[in-house]
């Protein structure tokens, strides 16, 4: 996969860590991973909400 410089910079404002450091530190990536896991389940419940609200 090519890494382009914007995707260098979504992943210094998301996570403030470079690609590099992310791909050779477990440590750092498996935080980031953890981090977008949380993510994506909080934007689950919140979809999930809006879903009951529009269908009472």
């Amino acid at each position: 996969m090519n890494y382009t410089a914007e995707m260098e910079k979504a992943m210094h404002q998301a996570h403030n860590i470079s690609y590099a450091e992310y791909s050779s530190r477990l440590d750092e990536r498996l935080k980031v991973e953890e981090k977008r896991q949380r993510e994506f389940e909080q934007s689950q419940k919140m979809v999930a909400q809006v879903d009951r609200q529009l269908h009472k």
